[in-house]
């Protein structure tokens, strides 16, 4: 999406250059979130439009700009709350529907974005805005049926809690770029609240892998704000490094009386000097005009792609290329075509072993954001571009794709993306491609446990650190199929709205053979009024009413259900065990009640859909009242938190 390529290429910087006079009052809440939105520091507009929503009728205009600064943080999951409920203000828009639905295909979910997206066509009549995303959808939802066999894995020895992508392979080495993680750069980048982006070495195995992450050192990451992505000649000697320029000649803007400066990314050639490090700007940068980065060369090393918006592109960002000259300097840029270029944006070229152009884009069909599509050809001539489906390609963005290596049995290589699942924002991973020598089938069913009868479900079958390997309806016969590879430990979860969810755990651990495995998945009717449910594992800290990280995650499955199903009105419970006084359990337990409730409404539902109440020791579950000795356990069972519905 936009958002994601504004933060990796088009405007890196946004500084505030004063402007009119300002008066000396100290500015209300909503002028403060105004202005860091203004900004771009979106993490620091966040808790403040938190504050401004949570009243009975909050301003559309608060609630567009909390869920639009989740979206450019590619908070996506936070994002999709706030739209679900921009899309039920009265004041809402045919235009909230597409920003709905596409934060719904990023978070995989393309059969509910297609209704939002639909809607907007009912609504409007305008086809053509959302032709290309319902495409997407539709080929999303087979994609993820039927995956390819790549086999990706996250490389958790150099992904962090924040973000790492774009690897470039040199022998037993790699160069990658990661926001800085060790405290040595004090500036931060306020559309993220991160540190800016730095050029990082790793070991590269003989099996693909990555370990031993280093810091690339100053003579690359001497400057002030994002350093890299990074390609290298073949000798080592050449380094093409994208940087954000640092003075003062970026585009400027005006909004609400104060200008601000953006600040375009440029490409800088390096060149080993004595053992040092020496930069040299690529002579066609302008940034005055345009940004100009993420440079590959091809096999040969005489033609240069980049990408850049400079004009006589097709979209917003385009794949361009340059010449090698004879006399060593590259030629006059020429864009690489209408075929593989886009109305969109294309980001991320790479060149394969054989000479295949990958790269990003999302101005064709795909499943997510950046879609990874592979071409064949050269300079300005190239075959249609196709999209590499799913597992490479996921619901989020994926970029920065690139294959090292090719046997008889299939080949190696790294992708980047922020799919969920991994340990930061953007995560690199390795993959394989490998032809499957016996095939192992997982057959099941989707049923009513009421009534026996079979249904129609979702159902996701996930590996054993809970990826999503594939994802698929189970139709009106209610059953489905699934292609399970070797050794392997997987769960099936079947899903549908108004049941809770069903799932099976199956492995393929010491099956040496073709075989065919089944399961079957029982859903049961939910949300019956006066119905109460617990929410297993939420903890408090001894005498504390705050939520704790582990709590807030299961309270997420609960926002996901109230999101999900906007007519369901609930009472959020708090229970106690009988120690201490019973006057002093009732108070605590209303607070803890109450600190639950407030989250929820951070994460996006309404207040008036809940109600908080603190039942202190009144509801025990077992024997341990006042002064009977019970286990730990035993005490630990009536200090819990319940879901009683209220409506639906």
């Amino acid at each position: 999406m936009r958002y994601r390529l504004q933060h990796i290429f088009l405007s890196a910087v946004l500084i505030c250059m004063g402007g009119a006079a300002v008066s000396q009052e100290q500015p209300g809440l909503r002028e403060r979130a105004e202005e860091l939105y203004r900004r771009y520091e979106y993490a620091n507009a966040v808790p403040l439009y938190i504050k401004l929503v949570d009243r009975k009728n909050p301003r559309l205009g608060d609630l567009e700009r909390l869920a639009d600064s989740y979206l450019r943080m590619n908070d996506y999951e936070s994002a999709e709350n706030w739209y679900a409920r921009i899309s039920q203000h009265e004041d809402h828009v045919p235009t909230h529907l597409i920003s709905y639905g596409d934060v719904l295909k990023m978070n995989g979910k393309y059969a509910e974005a297609k209704k939002q997206l639909q809607a907007y066509v009912d609504r409007t009549g305008d086809i053509a805005t959302v032709a290309i995303p319902l495409a997407g959808c539709d080929s999303a939802l087979s994609w993820m049926a039927s995956p390819t066999a790549h086999k990706l894995r996250n490389e958790a020895a150099v992904n962090t809690a924040l973000s790492e992508f774009s690897v470039f392979p040199l022998g037993n080495m790699v160069y990658y770029t990661g926001e800085a993680t060790d405290g040595s750069f004090r500036g931060h980048y306020g559309w993220t609240g991160n540190a800016f982006l730095r050029v990082y070495t790793a070991d590269h195995s003989a099996a693909g892998t990555l370990g031993g992450p280093a810091f690339a050192g100053t003579g690359i990451n001497g400057e002030r704000y994002h350093v890299g992505p990074v390609a290298a000649t073949a000798d080592r000697g050449t380094l093409y490094v994208t940087r954000t320029h640092v003075g003062k000649e970026g585009g400027r803007t005006r909004e609400g009386g104060r200008k601000y400066r953006t600040n375009a990314l440029e490409l800088y050639v390096y060149a080993q000097v004595n053992g040092e490090w020496v930069a040299e700007p690529f002579p066609y940068n302008n940034v005055r005009e345009y940004s100009v980065g993420h440079a590959m060369l091809s096999r040969e090393g005489d033609v240069l792609y980049f990408v850049s918006d400079m004009p006589g592109g097709h979209g917003g960002t385009d794949i361009w290329y340059c010449l090698l000259q004879a006399d060593g300097s590259w030629g006059q840029p020429t864009n690489a075509g209408g075929t593989i270029n886009s109305a969109g944006d294309e980001m991320f070229p790479n060149i394969g072993p054989d000479g295949t152009l990958y790269y990003s884009s999302d101005g064709f069909a795909g499943m997510g954001g950046l879609d990874v599509f592979e071409a064949t050809g050269s300079k300005a001539s190239w075959s249609k571009p196709t999209n590499m489906r799913y597992p490479v390609n996921s619901a989020g963005d994926d970029f920065a794709y690139l294959t090292t290596s090719e046997d008889g049995n299939g080949y190696r290589g790294f992708l980047s993306s922020n799919r969920s699942g991994g340990k930061g924002g953007d995560d690199i991973y390795s993959f394989s491609f490998d032809k499957p020598k016996i095939i192992i089938l997982l057959r099941g069913t989707t049923s009513d446990k009421q009534t026996g009868g079979r249904i129609e479900a979702a159902v996701t079958l996930f590996d054993g650190k809970r990826e999503i390997i594939a994802k698929k309806s189970s139709g009106t016969p209610g059953d489905f199929e699934f292609v399970l590879d070797r050794n392997q430990a997987y769960t099936v979860l079947g899903q549908k709205e108004g049941y809770h969810a069903d799932s099976a755990k199956v492995s393929t651990r010491g099956i040496t053979r073709s075989d065919t495995l089944e399961v079957a998945l029982l859903l049961e009717p939910m949300f019956e009024v006066g119905k109460t449910f617990e929410l297993e594992n939420i903890y408090y800290d001894f005498d504390k009413h705050n939520i704790r990280p582990d709590a807030a995650a299961i309270l997420d499955e609960l926002v996901r259900t109230l999101r999900d199903n906007p007519t369901l009105k609930i009472e959020l419970s708090s229970h106690t065990d009988s120690r201490g006084s019973d006057a002093y359990n009732m108070a605590l337990s209303q607070r803890r009640a109450q600190s639950a409730v407030d989250y929820l409404v951070s994460r996006g539902i309404s207040r008036d859909r809940m109600e908080a109440k603190g039942y202190g020791e009144t509801k025990l579950v077992n024997r341990c009242a006042n002064g009977v000795a019970c286990s730990s356990a035993e005490h630990q069972a009536n200090r819990r938190t319940e879901v009683t519905v209220l409506s639906y």
